[in-house]
């Protein structure tokens, strides 16, 4: 789901795309680190090293390769700290295989960053509550949702940069539908294993 900035900065609106896309990302990392204490930078680190890793592991789905995104977790676990995970995760993809390319990073952070605060907000607390059956279909709505706003916003980045880009916007969304399925069930799962073993995991970060 990278954007790439070879293809943003082909048009002049894709280079506004660009821009914007630092611009917001820079916001958006400006309050996670705000509230991001120094008892919560291991957890913030080991979950963004997963983003950093279930991005580069990609498995073929009738026949459309996908990854796991697993932004719905790092919104569960983290709030707006998200958005700086997300930051490192993808400035590490982006220097060492390349992936988007160092100007699209804003945008990219944007992209899968924002959905994680979202999710934070939707579904923390039926996560974080007293039935487990509960938690589990939070997890899996915020893994599913995750991808799915992520995909949305990547669409529309590549609306605003111009028609050229309009098809491709279009496939956008079915293309990740899978890979949001399959989120769900891994981000389900996790939640319902750390409310076993970690539940402090999800309290109040905001």
């Amino acid at each position: 789901m990278h954007l790439s900035e070879a293809i943003l900065a082909a048009t002049p609106s894709g280079q506004l795309v660009l821009g914007g896309g630092m611009v917001l990302a820079a916001g958006g990392v400006a309050v996670g680190l705000r509230r991001l204490q120094p008892a919560d930078m291991p957890r913030t680190a080991i979950l963004s090293s997963a983003f950093f890793v279930a991005s580069l592991v990609h498995v073929q789905v009738l026949g459309t390769p996908v990854h796991l995104v697993l932004n719905g977790l790092l919104g569960l676990v983290l709030g707006w700290a998200a958005m700086p995970a997300v930051l490192v995760g993808l400035l590490l993809q982006a220097v060492l295989f390349g992936f988007g390319g160092l100007l699209a990073v804003g945008v990219n952070t944007v992209v899968m960053g924002l959905p994680s605060v979202v999710c934070y907000y939707l579904f923390r607390r039926s996560a974080a509550g007293g039935y487990e059956g509960l938690a589990w279909w939070a997890g899996a709505a915020a893994g599913f949702t995750g991808v799915m706003l992520a995909a949305a916003l990547a669409a529309g980045a590549l609306l605003a940069a111009g028609k050229p880009f309009h098809h491709v916007a279009q496939l956008v969304l079915p293309v990740q539908l899978p890979a949001a399925c399959i989120d769900a069930v891994v981000t389900g799962a996790a939640v319902a294993f750390l409310r076993k073993v970690r539940p402090e995991v999800f309290r109040r970060f905001g």
